[in-house]
């Protein structure tokens, strides 16, 4: 980059055009835009049922309570139990922190089957437009295909755009447990995609699964593909403020506090699901042994350090990635502050010189692909480090990030 394109007056310029594109889209849309998201009604009626349940005449436990009680609620039932609660409540069983993961697929399963019969009815029914039947008839495809064998679902609301997490590998036996966070329009029907697989949170996850097994065979891991939030419809205002991250953030570190075992966690997040990362990270147990965000608009903090976080703080971005353009700053609530990349942020940057724009990190055959599996597997001394960046050849080994800042 030559010395024009760093120079303070560029960086303003930058700034005022990031505020008039901002301003120009409020105007437009309106601050309606920031909207919440309301619990949705299908698991909402599932958790009340739940709350107003009993088995054997005794009530069942808070579905809100800590999953370790929830754990050693549903540990102390018989299997025949377990499957009877499974089926009169599978959207709250197959979405409750703390339930065992084999009894959340078992139920998410059932509550798949029953999306899928609501959405073949609604392909044929006389009320709705044409749009509407189509829409009826993409998403019944799409349960088909998340009912198929050996698929494990870990969380499912079919609610509006719908929210969904599946796990590849053996979750509860893992040594290493890996988290994908994905971005912008990430829902039920981008879950996975035929065109361009690796840009949606299901091949991010299988293709990083396969690089882990590769890089380091003899390590039992499990991906999770998380797309258990609702993430930012585009790149309109709800993308340039924290508002989705922040309440992503807390259903990310609910999960975060119930996987099974004590495996170490990494969390790989792109694009937004960094800003989402960047938010839960103070929160984050501390068996989260990494955090590497990819293609990020930011963390919303000023520095690695300033994440809260004990994990080992990575970033990486192609050269010809979108993403760099962006202004780096944070202002009223719009943006997401500082560069990952930059020197000063504290980050191990990791090269990504072949990822290929802003979707082609998980792309197998990258070296962006293999620093992830390694990060993921626990093979520090084998990652590349971006060119520049002598903090993260001095420091594979050592402290992460946040401490050594």
């Amino acid at each position: 980059m030559t010395s024009f394109d760093t120079s303070p007056q560029l960086s303003i310029w930058r700034a005022l055009l990031a505020l008039a594109v901002v301003f120009v889209m409020l105007a437009t849309t309106g601050w309606t835009a920031l909207r919440t998201h309301r619990e949705s009604s299908a698991l909402a009626a599932s958790l009340a049922e739940w709350r107003h349940g009993h088995l054997h005449g005794l009530r069942l436990p808070d579905p809100d309570a800590a999953p370790t009680r929830l754990a050693r609620f549903f540990g102390s039932l018989t299997p025949g139990d377990r499957d009877r609660l499974a089926r009169r409540y599978p959207l709250a069983v197959g979405n409750m922190n703390g339930a065992p993961v084999s009894l959340r697929y078992r139920a998410n399963h059932i509550a798949l089957e029953q999306a899928r019969e609501n959405e073949r009815g609604r392909m044929h029914d006389s009320r709705l437009s044409t749009a509407g039947q189509q829409d009826a008839g993409r998403r019944m495809h799409r349960y088909e295909s998340l009912l198929s064998d050996g698929r494990q679902i870990l969380a499912f609301d079919p609610e509006g755009s719908g929210r969904i997490a599946e796990v590849f590998g053996d979750l509860a036996a893992a040594r290493r447990i890996s988290v994908v966070v994905p971005g912008v329009d990430t829902d039920l029907l981008t879950f996975q995609r035929t065109s361009r697989p690796y840009s949606a949170p299901v091949g991010m996850a299988k293709a990083l699964y396969a690089a882990e097994r590769a890089a380091r065979p003899s390590t039992r891991t499990a991906v999770i593909a998380w797309a258990d939030y609702t993430s930012p419809d585009g790149l309109g205002v709800d993308a340039a403020t924290g508002l989705r991250a922040e309440e992503g953030a807390v259903r990310l570190n609910a999960l975060l506090r119930a996987l099974p075992g004590r495996a170490p966690v990494s969390m790989f997040c792109h694009s937004y699901g960094s800003v989402l990362c960047g938010v839960a990270a103070r929160g984050m147990p501390r068996r989260v042994a990494d955090l590497a965000v990819a293609a990020s608009p930011g963390m919303r903090a000023s520095s690695a350090a300033g994440l809260g976080t004990t994990a080992r703080v990575w970033a990486m971005r192609d050269a010809s990635d979108w993403v760099r353009d962006v202004p780096y700053l944070e202002l009223g609530g719009l943006g997401h502050g500082a560069d990952p990349v930059s020197s000063g942020f504290g980050a191990r940057v990791l090269s990504a010189r072949d990822a290929e724009g802003h979707s082609g990190y998980f792309q197998p055959g990258t070296d962006s692909l293999r620093n992830l599996a390694d990060i993921g597997v626990g093979a520090y001394g084998e990652v590349t480090c971006a060119q520049e960046d002598d903090a993260c050849r001095s420091g594979l080994s050592g402290a992460p990030a946040a401490q050594r800042a």
